[in-house]
């Protein structure tokens, strides 16, 4: 699947990335790449969601990102 949004980071214990999607979906980013660890940049993600996975957080669905580009 692919999904653009912004990355945010969400404050829980050591936080969490997130990408939020612009109708305000939230999505957790597993294992992100660094480049991917900056608040307020946009991207489009490809990945897909993870059913097995739980995290503390549960903030949405869980996201592993296979691919992404950054977006202007």
């Amino acid at each position: 699947m692919k999904v653009t949004g912004k990355i945010e980071k969400k404050g829980f214990g050591f936080g969490v990335w997130a990408l939020v999607t612009a109708d305000g979906t939230t999505y957790e980013l597993k294992d992100p790449a660094a480049e991917l660890k900056q608040e307020g940049i946009k991207v489009e993600i490809e990945g897909k969601i993870r059913e097995d996975v739980m995290t503390m957080a549960m903030i949405g669905a869980v996201l592993e990102v296979e691919s992404y580009k950054l977006k202007t």
